[in-house]
């Protein structure tokens, strides 16, 4: 068997050796091309990275192909990873690609822990799928988000003025990009005020592999176990927050508890994500003072620089959760087999050429921006509008209240948040 290394990264021209045998547990069964080559397998290490560069590794991978396969740190075997933007969409949401059937296995994933409840909706497939959504649907309806933007923005006129009254230099992760998302998140949860620290504690041990497996999974444990007591204590009856939508779907028959709580956890975590990707945002605005610059002149471009910017960022490390094929499909001219995992990558597909000409520059006038940075399909992010809402209100506020604002210390100084499966800064110390 050959192999070669590039960028950390091996490839093997079978499935043997270093790789996991085909028939081996968790391990799909490999399926030539239309020219009867196997995909080479890729070790992805998805090691940290700076900044908001996108991922050598995934760049080859979609240069060696729109479908291809990978072995990520943790789990056992490999799968497929589609990285085209109409193969994307094609997988995710196709329903012969299923979520349920990955608890049942230990598919090669990033994290040493596996972050979702089985009983979470976004382990679940339709029909059963939609019946959880649905029980939190008023939540997140175009009515709903409104009805919070309000209050989210007082909020954020609160952090700001603390801000502007301490003077600079601050921490704007700190001081803005970490408070405001959690604070909004737990609005939109129902969560006491006093108890949003520690719904922040469990939240970035959970999201992050720095601390050991264990940490992640004793915070999953008791964030899940917050939520079943608040669930049983029955919440606002007529309560439009998402935990007294729950426990009235409880109630109701509609869900069980399980599936509530998994639901919760969900939310909660994915509230908070929005602090790294609007520190992703903050880092392009103030490490490029044009297009700072741009959103101060022209208010009008916001819409579609927020847009852009979404396009942009990296959301994530490496790829999230997988799928399996539930029957023999092709995509790209590959068959993907029964019982395969597949990935799709909303990064690549975000960069695809043929639909996002010159991928690689920001264009605050990009005239198309069909991005898929909240997914596609029944697992379309839930929290889609809420995300968007929170970048418009965080980005109003850099250009509009902070005259001159720029970094406080060199760009090589700043810190990314080590074992993060949402890539962010750990700090942002600026001046204004």
């Amino acid at each position: 068997m050959k192999s070669e290394t590039t960028t950390g990264t091996t490839r093997t021209a079978d499935p043997v050796g270093t790789a996991p045998a085909a028939d081996a547990p968790g391990c799909p069964l490999a399926e030539t091309g239309p020219d009867g080559a196997l995909p080479p397998l890729r070790h992805w290490p998805a090691i940290d990275l700076d900044g908001v560069d996108f991922d050598p590794v995934l760049a080859e991978l979609m240069d060696e192909g729109p479908v291809t396969r990978i072995q990520l740190p943790h789990g056992t075997g490999w799968a497929w990873m589609v990285s085209r933007y109409e193969d994307v969409r094609l997988v995710a949401g196709d329903p012969r690609f299923g979520r349920a059937a990955v608890m049942e296995r230990d598919v090669t994933r990033l994290a040493p822990h596996f972050i979702p409840s089985k009983d979470a909706v976004g382990m679940q497939d339709p029909p059963h799928h939609t019946t959880l959504r649905r029980a939190v649907a008023p939540a997140f309806t175009g009515r709903g988000v409104e009805r919070l933007r309000s209050r989210a923005q007082d909020m954020l006129d609160e952090l700001v003025a603390s801000m502007l009254g301490d003077g600079p230099p601050l921490d704007l992760t700190e001081r803005l990009l970490a408070p405001f998302p959690l604070a909004v998140v737990c609005e939109l949860m129902g969560t006491p005020e006093h108890e949003r620290p520690r719904m922040h504690e469990w939240t970035s041990l959970i999201l992050s592999s720095s601390a050991g497996a264990d940490r992640s999974e004793q915070a999953k444990g008791a964030m899940c176990a917050y939520f079943a007591e608040r669930l049983r204590a029955g919440g606002d009856q007529a309560g439009e927050d998402v935990v007294s939508l729950l426990a009235a779907a409880v109630a109701a028959g509609d869900v069980t508890e399980e599936e509530a709580v998994g639901l919760a956890l969900l939310i909660q975590i994915g509230g908070e994500a929005v602090t790294n990707n609007t520190g992703n945002m903050a880092y392009i605005l103030l490490t490029r003072p044009d297009l700072l610059a741009r959103l101060r002149d022209d208010p009008a471009v916001r819409p579609r620089a927020i847009d852009e910017l979404l396009r942009y960022i990296p959301h994530r490390n490496s790829v999230g959760l997988s799928r399996i094929a539930l029957e023999d499909v092709t995509v790209s001219g590959v068959r993907i087999r029964a019982g395969d995992p597949v990935y799709v990558s909303y990064l690549a597909a975000n960069r695809d050429p043929d639909v996002f000409p010159d991928p690689d520059r920001i264009d605050f006038d990009r005239a198309q921006n069909p991005h898929v940075s909240f997914g596609h399909g029944p697992h379309y992010c839930i929290g889609g509008l809420l995300a968007r809402l929170e970048s418009e209100l965080v980005v109003d506020a850099l250009a509009d209240r902070f005259p001159g604002l720029h970094l406080a210390v060199p760009e090589d100084r700043l810190r990314w948040r080590p074992g993060a499966l949402i890539r962010g800064p750990e700090g942002m110390p600026v001046a204004w």
